[in-house]
């Protein structure tokens, strides 16, 4: 409102009912539908040594979410934890920002990857398992890579006794560089969970001259297996036509690949199916395996 005067639009106007309301004292043309834009409207009325945190800030730094979290309607906001939490309708006041790491996104200030996945610890086991946070430190690793993982591990062993310290401990222990979706991180942990050796991630398999072959997935080079996650993206036939014949080199290279689908991670038959015969594949003893 203030701003609105110092730039000369009288009081009435300001207070016409043609313009949204998106939080006290803010005005706008138009009612916020994104979580930037209803973040940009709040940012004018909040203190300046506020950050966005949180979901929030996952959101605002497009970090994978449960999809349970994205549509949250209230914004997180963290303010130093020597003044008041932000108190506002459509907030959720936290403290602690000196401890965190603070970016200038756009225009916004934003609290870090790192620190933004630690603050997502603090969920709820049922808001935000192990998994999810893996997911989202492997994206964070990727985004900060050189030196990602150990950026991550700072920002964990930086803070004082935080809430879900035993999640976010083992998911650490679980984050990789080198996954491109949180489809590739589930099928990989779903590998680890069931005790096969760990593949490379989107790694490079090469002929039996040296020459470049192709990249897969999930590669377990010892035992010349592949594992392809086949999302939506695959799904044209262009793509199937260049999946069938990038299968066709590998085998051609004694190489095994193995396709794998959203309903092979999460239906408990065919995952077990699937890791059958990714052992039987590895020459691995499915009785020494977890596979249920």
């Amino acid at each position: 409102m203030v701003q609105g005067r110092e730039a000369g639009l009288r009081l009435s106007e300001l207070r016409s009912r043609s313009l949204s309301a998106p939080t006290w004292g803010v005005r706008a043309a138009s009612a916020p539908t994104t979580v930037r834009e209803r973040a940009v409207a709040f940012a004018v009325g909040m203190p300046e040594d506020a950050a966005f945190s949180h979901v929030s800030a996952a959101q605002l730094l497009h970090l994978p979410l449960p999809s349970a979290l994205e549509p949250q309607v209230l914004l997180d906001v963290t303010r130093p934890t020597s003044m008041a939490q932000v108190r506002r309708a459509g907030c959720r006041g936290h403290r602690g920002l000196e401890r965190r790491e603070v970016l200038d996104l756009d225009g916004l200030r934003v609290v870090g990857p790192a620190d933004t996945w630690c603050d997502l610890g603090e969920l709820s086991a049922a808001e935000f398992g192990v998994d999810d946070l893996v997911i989202v430190g492997d994206v964070v690793v990727n985004r900060l890579a050189p030196g990602g993982l150990a950026t991550l591990r700072a920002a964990l062993e930086s803070r004082n006794r935080p809430r879900g310290k035993a999640r976010l401990t083992e998911a650490l222990t679980l984050v990789r560089v080198g996954s491109r979706s949180p489809m590739e991180t589930r099928s990989r942990l779903m590998f680890h969970r069931a005790g096969f050796p760990e593949p490379a991630l989107n790694a490079a398999v090469f002929d039996s001259r040296g020459g470049w072959l192709l990249e897969g997935d999930l590669v377990w080079h010892q035992q010349r297996v592949i594992g392809e996650y086949q999302g939506v993206d695959h799904a044209s036939r262009k793509r199937r036509s260049t999946d069938s014949f990038r299968t066709g080199l590998a085998g051609d290279e004694d190489y095994t690949v193995i396709e794998i689908y959203a309903e092979d991670v999460y239906g408990r038959a065919r995952r077990c199916t699937l890791l059958r015969r990714f052992a039987r594949a590895m020459d691995l003893d499915p009785t020494t395996l977890q596979i249920e």
